[in-house]
């Protein structure tokens, strides 16, 4: 408690960069046991700057009241962490496992005033699998079972997103905001990128995760199919009263929002996408394509343009990886040109009828006055995390439940400037080369490199990049696959549909589709 009532004045504003820093050295260090000191610091920074920064909330009152049964259930917390960790160093292809299984579900937590869904399973994850490491790395061992990539640019540039966005919180108009992202998203998420890019990602390790994924997806599904059966949502007293005044009815299924429930039902469909595109029994053929109808109606229910058009980018990247560039942009333009005359034949059917803004909810304003923002302080913007905050300021007669920023490169370039601005695109663009260069020649990275372009365009029109642990795990697992030096095969069953009897392309990677 003392510590905590110690973290007043500048000191959590030192405290954020100090996290940061931490987190950037587990992400950059190559030395094992510097790394899990790194990542130990980290672990124990984070939620002593969460809670000094909401000790004296309402919604920790309980803790204040009730001290022994806070202290028990910190207790109870720390057993199950230890337990996980020790089944992680015991079976480490666990933690892939464990960390997709976790990635969809969030628990509604009050923090700094206001509602936050966290993900609270994935990050009793990333500790387990952190303290896992740190007292390997600590014995000296943390290296001899797991493969050590060397940082490249992903990881330079991460760090250096993540040690930026702490310094220009520092001068945020809404430094709690900024506080919260780093604590609730960048650091947990870098220490789950550090985990799963050393993990060796073998066909039956990709093959489990991959069923977790569709496993949950399906369930998902069914969750969806019930609420609009019986008109009735899970979550969300706001989508609840939009639906109640709407002809239309938006299912969320266990999601808060309808469009992260697309944008994951989106990149499963990606990753299930690709077995059609290589000779697989039929059986499996067939499954996967049924399994695709199921996801399908269950996106379609969400009514998310967003999640559709992010289904559209990844499956044309698969495309454009498995057949030709050129063909794929030659369908997708007549895609384009198709659904152009579909809406202007009928414009009331997309909502244009209402103008761009009515048809996108608001968010042709919000874009707008993004831009407008920047434009008023185009080099190191307003600070992060202060989008909303100034967005208000700005507009004091906008909608107040419509001032968070659904277009990630502009709520970059209103908090943090020309500087956030160019190391998100540079991060963006290596993070492309990284995951599509020699991806034909692999399953597996082509699934990893159509659903992040996927993810990408869905931040364009939704939000959510770095603050989705899923871009993580993408980026852990794709840079994993890219440095593995094995020559890892998918069997007969793992060849192009088409290209059987032609070459593979040169280079160290095999086809690795799970078996």
């Amino acid at each position: 408690m003392f510590v905590l009532a110690a973290l007043t004045g500048p000191l959590p504003k030192l405290g954020v960069v100090a996290v940061a820093g931490l987190a950037a050295a587990a992400l950059l260090l190559a030395d094992a046991r510097r790394r899990a000191l790194a990542m130990l610091g980290a672990l124990v920074l984070a939620p002593v700057l969460l809670l000094a920064d909401i000790w004296h909330s309402p919604q920790l009152s309980i803790v204040h009241r009730h001290p022994l049964a806070a202290a028990g259930l910190a207790a109870a917390g720390l057993v199950l962490v230890c337990a996980l960790a020790i089944l992680v160093d015991r079976r480490p292809p666990m933690l892939g496992v464990l960390a997709v299984l976790a990635l969809p579900f969030r628990v509604p937590i009050a923090a700094g005033g206001t509602t936050s869904n966290l993900l609270v399973p994935l990050y009793l994850v990333v500790a387990a699998g952190s303290v896992a490491f740190v007292v390997r790395g600590l014995r000296g061992s943390a290296e001899q079972d797991s493969r050590t990539v060397a940082p490249g640019w992903i990881e330079r540039l991460l760090a250096l997103y993540i040690v930026l966005y702490a310094l220009q919180a520092v001068y945020s108009p809404d430094f709690e905001k900024a506080l919260q992202q780093v604590v609730f998203f960048y650091v947990p998420f870098a220490l789950l990128f550090c985990l799963l890019r050393r993990l060796d990602w073998t066909p039956q390790l990709l093959r489990r995760a991959l069923e977790v994924a569709v496993g949950l997806a399906i369930v998902f599904a069914v969750v969806g199919f019930a609420e609009y059966a019986t008109k009735t949502l899970l979550l969300n007293p706001k989508l609840i009263a939009a639906n109640d005044v709407h002809a239309y009815f938006t299912v969320n299924s266990v999601f808060f929002d309808p469009d992260i429930f697309g944008r994951f039902l989106a990149l499963v469909m990606i990753a299930l996408a690709v077995a059609l595109l290589y000779e697989r029994p039929l059986r499996e053929q067939v499954g996967a394509a049924l399994v695709l109808a199921i996801l399908w109606g269950g996106m379609v229910l969400t009514l998310s343009r967003s999640s559709m058009g992010a289904l559209l980018v990844g499956l044309g990247t698969l495309a454009a990886v498995r057949f030709s560039a050129r063909r794929t942009l030659l369908a997708g333009a007549a895609v384009v040109l198709i659904g152009g005359i579909a809406i202007a034949a009928q414009p009331k059917t997309f909502g244009l009828n209402q103008g761009l803004n009515g048809a996108s909810s608001g968010r042709a304003d919000l874009v707008t006055g993004g831009i407008s923002m920047f434009g008023e302080r185009p080099v190191w913007g307003y600070g992060s995390g202060s989008f909303v905050y100034e967005y208000r300021a700005h507009h004091p007669n906008a909608d107040t439940t419509l001032a968070a920023s659904h277009t990630i490169p502009v709520t970059v370039g209103a908090e943090q400037g020309l500087i956030g601005e160019l190391v998100y695109l540079a991060l963006v663009i290596v993070a492309v080369q990284r995951l599509v260069a020699g991806a034909r020649a692999d399953p597996a990275r082509t699934v990893v490199a159509a659903a992040f372009l996927a993810l990408v365009f869905h931040t364009m029109l939704y939000a959510d990049f770095l603050e989705d642990p899923v871009t993580w795990t993408l980026l852990g697992i794709g840079t994993a696959l890219a440095a593995d030096p094995k020559m890892v095969t998918g069997g007969a069953h793992a060849r192009p549909r088409g290209r059987a009897h032609a070459p593979a392309r040169a280079g160290p990677h095999a086809a690795r589709l799970p078996s």
